[in-house]
């Protein structure tokens, strides 16, 4: 029988080694998967990289796992915010490195990793200093720049239910980059609000099939199988 559903978050991210490409999902405040974060943090794994929207905010989530100093390399849109002090220090110290990503690109590459596409050609980025060194190329008159997709050893996303079998479902903008996120990773751990019966959600409802999901912990209320 098939059962992804595990009891803890500490048992969600049991495994995860040491220079792991981490994606997390999440979008400002939206979607964050802090409890699978904390996790993450308690699980001790160092050298990581991490993949993500923004570079972490206030102390808490994703900014209190860039404190522990265990993150080599961030890959994000948006890494400064008013309240993104924790990686402003690090960065300015040569603490960790950044690779800024215009966040329609960061989307394509981890939503081509999952698709199975070997690269890409897009306009954003062309002419500035994110495209220095990347091959380019004019198509139908216009510059485009090579990109790579992202792939992830493990992705934490957060869905709003999820059942036995990994399906998942989202609320509106939590969902952010959740589904493209769980088709790039080996391994997807997804965080939900609760857990329901095999076959209560509707299929019309499911955004990411539970062929790209290999671990769920609910971490709401309810909890149910």
């Amino acid at each position: 029988m098939i059962d992804k559903i595990v009891a803890t978050t500490a048992e969600a991210l049991a495994g995860v080694p040491d220079g792991a490409t981490i994606l997390i999902g999440g979008f400002g405040t939206a979607g964050i998967p802090d409890e699978l974060t904390q996790a993450l943090i308690d699980q001790g794994a160092r050298d990581l990289t991490v993949v993500n929207n923004n570079a972490g905010n206030g102390d808490t989530g994703l900014a209190a796992l860039l404190k522990t100093g265990r993150v080599r390399k961030i890959l994000c849109s948006f890494p400064r915010q008013a309240d993104s002090w924790v990686f402003d220090e690090l960065f300015r110290a040569g603490k960790i490195e950044l690779e800024l990503v215009p966040q329609g690109n960061l989307a394509e590459r981890i939503r081509a990793a999952g698709a199975g596409i070997g690269a890409f050609f897009t306009p954003t980025g062309y002419g500035t200093d994110l495209a220095r060194g990347k091959e380019t190329r004019e198509i139908n008159g216009r510059p485009y720049v090579l990109e790579y997709p992202i792939h992830g050893d493990y992705a934490l996303i957060k869905a709003q239910a999820g059942d036995r079998w990994g399906n998942l479902t989202y609320r509106k903008a939590a969902r952010n980059f959740g589904p493209v996120m769980a088709m790039a990773a080996r391994c997807t751990v997804a965080q939900v609000e609760h857990t329901v019966e095999l076959g209560a959600l509707d299929p019309e409802t499911i955004v990411t099939p539970g062929i790209f999901v290999q671990r769920v912990v609910a971490v709401g209320e309810r909890r149910g199988r």
